[in-house]
């Protein structure tokens, strides 16, 4: 049984360490060490999963279905970065967040918003 209700305000919190496999070299030899934008997409979409989740029922579960955001500032190899989001929206299924990513100086490097729909299996 879900302890916690779907409603706008829920957030959660998400920190990664900037890693080779998460940096632009991974998927191109040439470019620099520096976390790449599909990396902060993919902690964006989880950490609004992560949000969600405690409300959903058991059989429930989200997937990504739009991602509006600016990649601001670079992040090397090494650092960390944490990422925030916040349920700001509910259209039935469809779910909106704001998102934010800050990098371990506390330098916002992303912002945007993410949608999700709730989905079961049939």
């Amino acid at each position: 049984m879900r302890t916690v209700t779907l409603q706008v305000g829920l957030k959660a919190v998400s920190e990664e360490l900037v890693t080779p496999d998460r940096c632009t070299k991974h998927t191109n030899p040439d470019a620099p060490g520096l976390y790449s934008t599909p990396s902060m997409v993919g902690l964006m979409e989880g950490t609004c999963a992560k949000a969600v989740k405690p409300a959903l029922q058991p059989e429930q579960s989200t997937v990504g279905t739009a991602v509006n955001i600016r990649h601001l500032a670079k992040t090397v190899e090494g650092q960390r970065v944490r990422c925030e989001a916040e349920l700001v929206e509910i259209d039935r299924r469809r779910l909106l967040f704001s998102v934010v990513v800050f990098n371990d100086q506390e330098v916002k490097i992303g912002e945007g918003v993410h949608e999700r729909f709730i989905i079961a299996p049939k």
